[in-house]
């Protein structure tokens, strides 16, 4: 299945493009920028959202929905978040369509809006809006919402799940009394992501915060979640922004404290997307195709009967559905693959590229003998295992499989981060790739040099990273600790 398959040494970007295709997850619509996600691909998000669903209520946070139009106005609201988003908003402007003379669908200009409407980039205005009506007093705080839905962003360069027109997320946007609580709202929320990532995604990640200029528009702080991915280059996994008062003020959101004072709410946002999808490609799959952590693979278990007729079916299908029941009592989900249209080679081949992490095959001489031949898929190693401790074998398969690809992609991360001291070591380690540590006097200028010589950015300013005294690698000034540079997606 997968002869025609692009290595990662060859093209990695090409790599990547034909194992989303190929694997079924997604493909591209006739929609410029914009990607249709098949079931499988679905499957895998929808393992997502349940986990980060739980997670989230799990903290006290409820779903909501706001609407996806958005009036021009509220943008205008708030001055650094229309100017972030600006360049990328998708504006309607009419509400209806008309036949024209030579039977052709255009639009009829006397139906123009009389104000613009903008499809949502992110939700911040909009659902401000609705707060101010349901806030008043300190009673009604904290306020903490969620919403799962989708945004456009009006992407020039467009890659299927990492940049897309328009894709799916979830955006939380809190309410608190106090600046303290915010800011511990934000930071919470960025250790349920990481939290997410490592024991789910199995990803390693760096936690930290971005510089002035790789902020979120409008926010004072933005917390982040940076992963490794095999090509060296960094993904941005997930962001939580401390927002201040910044939309509390641009819509008038206050509340009456204990004492009956009026005060302005203080607020936070944070989300994250079908870029996930992409992260978690790129983690851990191979040349040979996909690979799925246990905790996210729609089908964590694939048996493949081995047979010669009708009859030998008969008597391996019965056996199989005694494993299949005692692997499904251990919460695993399995899919007996009986067709009779593919053979059991060609099956092999696309659970594997598919990464479907356990495979099991068994034939007739596997009933005479009482076993069953059991692949892996991280490894692909196989194993022959007793009949009678299948179950418990693959039970125990599932936790070792997940936690070898968080080490195999810590071990990656660890072996591709380097220290330098000066900008020519530097430039060295940004060319191979990876995540590199480097003093930085702290200037926007300094930070957008070395972006227009190397193509690097700072991916965030560890939350845990020492503080260490040294010079910057550019300009010689003072520098009070390391910050993390990449060449990023």
């Amino acid at each position: 299945m997968a002869k025609d398959f692009t290595s990662r040494e060859q093209d990695y970007s090409k790599w990547y493009n034909e194992l989303v295709i190929k694997a079924d997850l997604a493909e591209n619509s006739d929609v410029r920028g914009c990607m249709v996600i098949k079931p499988y691909g679905y499957a895998i998000w929808e393992k997502m959202q349940a986990a980060l669903d739980k997670m989230f209520k799990d903290t006290g946070h409820q779903n909501a929905y706001f609407p996806l139009l958005i009036p021009k106005s509220y943008l205008s609201k708030e001055a650094a978040h229309v100017e972030g988003f600006a360049k990328e908003c998708a504006v309607v402007t009419h509400y209806r369509l008309k036949t024209a003379e030579d039977g052709s669908i255009v639009v009829d200009e006397t139906a123009k809006l009389e104000e613009e409407l903008i499809i949502r980039p992110t939700s911040e205005t909009i659902i401000w809006n609705s707060y101010k009506k349901w806030i008043q007093s300190y009673r009604d705080l904290p306020l903490l919402i969620n919403q799962w839905a989708n945004v456009v962003r009006w992407e020039m360069r467009t890659r299927l799940f990492l940049r897309t027109t328009e894709f799916l997320w979830q955006e939380g946007h809190t309410a608190h009394a106090t600046k303290a609580e915010a800011i511990e709202e934000s930071e919470k929320m960025l250790h349920v992501y990481a939290d997410f990532a490592e024991n789910w995604m199995a990803m390693p990640v760096l936690k930290g915060v971005k510089t002035e200029s790789e902020r979120f528009a409008g926010a004072l702080e933005t917390y982040c979640i940076e992963a490794l991915m095999q090509d060296g280059k960094a993904l941005q996994a997930g962001t939580s922004h401390f927002l201040g008062q910044n939309f509390a003020k641009a819509f008038d959101v206050k509340f009456a404290d204990k004492e009956g004072k009026l005060e302005h709410v203080w607020a936070t946002s944070w989300g994250v997307s079908t870029r996930l999808m992409g992260a978690l490609v790129m983690s851990h799959s191979d040349d040979n195709g996909l690979v799925l952590p246990p905790k996210l693979a729609p089908i964590q278990v694939a048996i493949i009967p081995i047979y010669k007729g009708l009859e030998q079916l008969e008597t391996i299908s019965k056996k199989v559905n005694e494993i299949k029941s005692a692997l499904e009592s251990e919460g695993l989900s399995v899919k007996y693959d009986d067709r009779d249209t593919h053979k059991p080679g060609w099956k092999f081949a696309e659970y594997e590229f598919k990464g479907v992490p356990v495979r099991i095959a068994i034939g007739p001489r596997d009933l005479e003998n009482g076993t069953v031949e059991v692949a892996r898929r991280d490894t692909l190693e196989k194993k022959v295992i007793s009949m009678d401790g299948v179950t418990d074998y693959v039970a125990q398969l599932m936790i070792d499989i997940q936690e070898n690809l968080y080490l195999r992609a810590d071990k990656y991360r660890i072996e591709n981060t380097f220290k330098v001291e000066t900008y020519d070591e530097f430039k060295k380690a940004i060319e191979k790739g990876g995540f590199v540590l480097a003093h930085w006097d702290g200037t926007s200028e300094t930070e957008e040099k070395i972006k227009q010589d190397t193509k690097a950015t700072i991916r965030c300013i560890l939350l845990d990273g020492e503080k260490e005294e040294g010079i910057c690698i550019l300009t010689g000034n003072p520098s009070q600790q390391r910050v993390v540079f990449a060449k990023a997606y």
